[in-house]
């Protein structure tokens, strides 16, 4: 999910009273809800659960067990050096520790827990597997999400009680719910429409704004289709996008693409449903690798990688 909507989950969970259980916990809360994302700065690092977006940082040992101490921790020496330079007043709450890493810990959950729910999925065990889980459960960036999460946020700071901003989280997760049965529903309905298809992967990605509405892809022997899906019109029926097309990936110049570069073997370890095209002039081919969950014209041209290679 995008940073505004993390910072919102843990401010309106600082908004329901939590934040007056020690100083400094409405920030414990907000940087917890968006720590995992310090992995973008790490791009660099040859360690692979690190340098990957939502890998080891998004994981149960990183981002939620590990991190949260570290950034309690933080909060403490900066309480300390403030206190000692006399920009605490006398009079400010106190500052419990063990109140500063619980509430980092429950601000650091929300984080895996929201970026588990749409397409570009997290690997949860990470380091010990590279799996990806997604529940397809949201848009990236959520409209729907946000309105119920600030005008919590700002009943509860208006009225100053707790109770709007636990009512916008309580129907905040009835929302994603919800979602996550549509997108079941989305999934049920494709393998039961003719020709039955297996797919080895799918994904139904729900739109912005008309939230019940599902993008679907998935993928069967090595072919990537495309459909969409409303449950609003007729019972369970999904209805097809375009024509369907190989990913190519079983190419043997495709196959050699594949480990010719490290930007290539970095893209493909994070692309889930990667697809490959190919264009050959004289001795010289070139290898696009996208994925095809991103093939949009403006996200397509940020969700891939070339390869240049010679094909004589």
């Amino acid at each position: 999910m995008d940073n505004l909507t993390h910072s919102l989950a843990g401010w309106a969970l600082a908004e329901t009273g939590l934040k007056h259980r020690t100083r400094k916990g409405l920030a414990a809360l907000v940087l917890a809800a968006n720590m995992p994302d310090i992995d973008v700065f790490f791009g660099w690092v040859p360690w692979a659960p690190l340098a990957m977006h939502r890998g080891f940082t998004h994981g149960f040992v990183g981002g939620v067990v590990l991190m949260p101490p570290l950034l309690a921790g933080l909060l403490w020496l900066l309480d300390r050096w403030q206190v000692s330079s006399g920009k605490i007043a006398a009079d400010a709450p106190p500052l419990r520790f063990g109140w500063l890493v619980l509430l980092s810990y429950l601000g650091a959950i929300t984080h895996p827990l929201l970026d588990l729910q749409n397409v570009y999925a997290i690997q949860l065990l990470s380091p010990m597997s590279e799996e990806w889980f997604h529940t397809d459960g949201l848009f990236i960036v959520s409209p729907w999400l946000l309105a119920m999460l600030g005008g919590g946020i700002w009943l509860a700071r208006r009225r100053e009680r707790g109770g709007p901003a636990l009512l916008a989280l309580a129907a905040g997760a009835v929302f994603i719910g919800a979602n996550i049965g549509i997108s079941a529903m989305a999934r049920d309905a494709l393998v039961m429409s003719e020709p039955y298809p297996q797919p080895d992967r799918v994904f139904a990605s729900p739109a912005p704004l008309r939230f019940w509405k599902r993008d679907m892809i998935w993928r069967e022997n090595g072919v990537i289709s495309f459909g969409h899906y409303d449950p609003l019109q007729g019972a369970l029926r999904v209805t097809g996008q375009g024509a369907s097309v190989p990913d190519n990936m079983a190419l043997p110049l495709v196959q050699q693409a594949a480990r010719a570069t490290p930007d290539a073997v970095k893209f493909l370890a994070w692309s889930q449903m990667p697809v490959a095209r190919v264009k050959t002039q004289g001795c010289q081919a070139t290898v696009t690798f996208a994925d095809a969950r991103f093939t949009g014209p403006a996200m397509a041209r940020n969700f891939n990688t070339v390869v240049n290679l010679p094909a004589c």
